[in-house]
């Protein structure tokens, strides 16, 4: 009987493999810095509001067959009047467990869904250091980690043109 090979409610024929997934196995931080170098006049001046520059990236480095780690590297830092306030850097990471995910869907997968996903957490992190250091805390907009990938993919296109349409060699390491 063809039917009994066929799981309830599947058409005839069609593939059992089973479904893509993906979770989130733990979180950690790997590198956290704040310095405060105007420490103790900086939180008691007044004045302008400050000049903040802020920076995200993220990197990615496979652990085993089905492990993935996902870090976010988040550079905040405040000047006013030409002093430094506060120059705060977080490596905040998460360990994802990918599971029959097809090899075409890892890239947009590991760079903007898992970043997405563990981004709230480095944020918080993020704040909670800037306030603990004496100053109200950095509150980061959400990221569009989509903008941010195509932004990235459309840079390292550009690179390739310029070099000549060469493809990059993956055998060489840095």
């Amino acid at each position: 009987m063809a039917d009994d090979q066929n799981p309830a409610g599947a058409a005839p024929g069609a593939s059992t493999a089973p479904a893509p997934s993906y979770s989130l196995a733990g979180q950690y931080i790997r590198d956290m810095s704040f310095e405060n170098p105007g420490a103790p006049g900086s939180v008691m001046l007044g004045g302008a509001n400050p000049q903040f520059q802020v920076s995200i990236n993220v990197g990615v480095k496979k652990q085993a067959d089905d492990l993935y780690a996902v870090e976010l590297t988040l550079n905040a830092k405040a000047e006013r009047d030409g002093n430094v306030l506060f120059n705060v850097e977080l490596v905040y990471g998460g360990v994802f467990r990918l599971k029959n995910v097809p090899e075409n869907l890892l890239p947009q997968l590991l760079m903007v869904e898992c970043p997405r996903m563990i981004f709230p957490f480095a944020r918080h992190v993020l704040a909670s250091t800037v306030q603990l250091g004496g100053f109200p805390p950095l509150m980061m907009e959400p990221v569009d980690f989509q903008q941010l990938y195509v932004q990235n993919l459309k840079q390292m296109q550009a690179q390739q043109a310029a070099a000549g349409g060469a493809q990059p060699d993956a055998s060489k390491t840095n």
